[in-house]
């Protein structure tokens, strides 16, 4: 079962995604201010982090790149109402994996959290390594001739 964190400050838009969220099996918690999103997102284990860049306190760009600059690894959506090419750009340029701008269907928001999450997934599994994992064996193979 995956867990995703939202960190959105925008209460019904956080109750619509943690809604449909755990509707489709997924744990979930939710952030309402940078320094939450922070604190959570270092404690607990979390699969992915749904980041809105106008957080209160400590904003969201702010929140993306301290995660980053720690090593965080896990995918990082960034789900916002701004449109500046050059700050959803920075954003990206930031560490997030992806940038989804409000208004949204959910629908489309879980297809690019089902994908964030089947990507990180095959990272770990061996068949998720694609031809890296053939050359390996083959190498393997080899070697245990010699």
């Amino acid at each position: 079962m995956y867990r995703i964190l939202i960190a959105e400050d925008e209460v019904k838009i956080a109750a619509f995604m943690e809604k449909g969220f755990k509707k489709q099996g997924f744990v979930t918690a939710v952030a309402e201010d940078g320094p939450q999103a922070l604190s959570l997102a270092t404690e607990s284990e979390f699969d992915l982090l749904l980041l809105d860049l106008g957080l209160p306190a400590i904003d969201g760009m702010t929140v993306l790149k301290e995660l980053r600059n720690r090593g965080e690894q896990r995918p990082i959506i960034v789900v916002t109402a701004r449109t500046d090419r050059q700050e959803l750009a920075s954003a990206l340029a930031s560490g997030a994996s992806e940038c989804v701008t409000k208004p949204f269907s959910f629908s489309d928001l879980l297809s690019r959290v089902r994908s964030h999450l089947e990507e990180k997934a095959s990272c770990f599994s061996p068949t998720g390594l694609g031809s890296f994992y053939k050359v390996f064996e083959s190498f393997q193979q080899i070697l245990k001739t010699i």
